[in-house]
């Protein structure tokens, strides 16, 4: 068989995980324990983003005349792919979480929604909340006024609740 015809079925593979990605970081992995990349790859499979170590050359073949192309300038040497079909930011935010422990793990850039960032655009992805975090700000700001105002409701019903209820127990000793 031909090597052509052996790394085929990778290409086809790494094809299938861009389709449909939302995103996908490059990551140089050189220096972690395997104890470390154990780690990391538990904490991205919780999130469920993908990642996996491939060949520049097949990355490239899969990522041609996608959004992903854009990765081609920074796949030089040992590479890894984190990509994620959900979450926009999970690849980058875990990533750079961990690299804040592992110093050996580096950022080398992604493609975020189409657009290509560099490494230090990734660390500023990186620090964009998850989107559940995000929709639970925006239900809190959503619900604070109508919460105040039920309040203030509440509290003028109680003044003039104990303002009526004064007199009648006042007319009550008369009869």
């Amino acid at each position: 068989m031909a090597k052509v015809e052996l790394k085929q079925p990778v290409v086809q593979e790494i094809a299938e995980l861009f389709n449909g990605a939302q995103s996908a970081v490059a990551v140089d992995y050189r220096g972690l324990t395997v104890a470390e990349d154990t780690e990391l790859r538990k904490k991205l499979r919780e999130a469920g983003v993908s990642y996996k170590v491939y060949k520049n050359t097949l990355i490239r073949l899969a990522a041609k005349d996608t959004a992903f192309a854009g990765l081609d300038p920074i796949l030089e040497g040992p590479t890894a792919i984190a990509v994620s079909k959900e979450d926009a930011t999970a690849p980058a935010r875990i990533i750079a979480d961990f690299a804040k422990n592992a110093k050996a793990l580096e950022i080398k850039g992604g493609i975020v929604e189409g657009q290509y960032y560099d490494a230090k655009a990734m660390q500023t992805i990186a620090s964009i909340p998850s989107r559940e975090v995000l929709l639970g700000k925006l239900l809190g700001s959503i619900q604070s006024p109508i919460t105040n105002f039920a309040r203030v409701l509440k509290q003028i019903a109680d003044k003039e609740g104990a303002g009526e209820a004064a007199p009648a127990a006042e007319a009550a000793p008369e009869a």
